[in-house]
């Protein structure tokens, strides 16, 4: 039976499914109507959409650089084109999020650059750092270069 050993979880090896199953096509599923049980994907990407577009009015009421684009620093077009970047430059460090091109309106607070900035090399992980450092922070408001 698995269960945890530790730190680490023991899983035991599946027996071979049934020749009949081999056959069987597989199932799509839309990852958008999969749910925690409370929320969808789509619905939490939603709520992420809109707390962001609440977030970089507050920035740049702040005066944190904002800005927005539909091409990364080097000049290609988001992902091929059909998406756009919102980068800010915090206290803590930038922070990033792309969105479809549908959502464009709900930025439009934000000024639109020709390419955006260049990329830091931040990860998701470094991202939720510098958000959770800058709400918990020593409330210095100078920007980091």
């Amino acid at each position: 039976m698995p269960g945890k050993v530790g730190n680490t979880r023991r899983v035991l090896a599946a027996k071979p499914a049934p020749r009949a199953l081999h056959n069987l096509e597989p199932v799509v599923t839309d990852t958008g109507s999969i749910s925690d049980g409370f929320h969808t994907f789509d619905e939490l990407y939603e709520f992420r959409r809109l707390y962001h577009a609440h977030a970089v009015r507050a920035w740049l009421a702040a005066r944190y650089p904002v800005v927005r684009s539909w091409k990364h620093h080097d000049g290609e077009p988001c992902f091929g084109g059909g998406w756009f970047i919102v980068v800010a430059q915090l206290p803590t460090g930038q922070v990033s999020n792309h969105y479809r091109a549908n959502s464009w309106s709900l930025f439009g607070d934000v000024p639109e650059v020709e390419t955006a900035p260049v990329w830091d090399g931040h990860s998701t992980t470094d991202v939720a750092r510098r958000l959770r450092t800058l709400l918990i922070g020593d409330g210095s408001t100078s920007v980091a270069s």
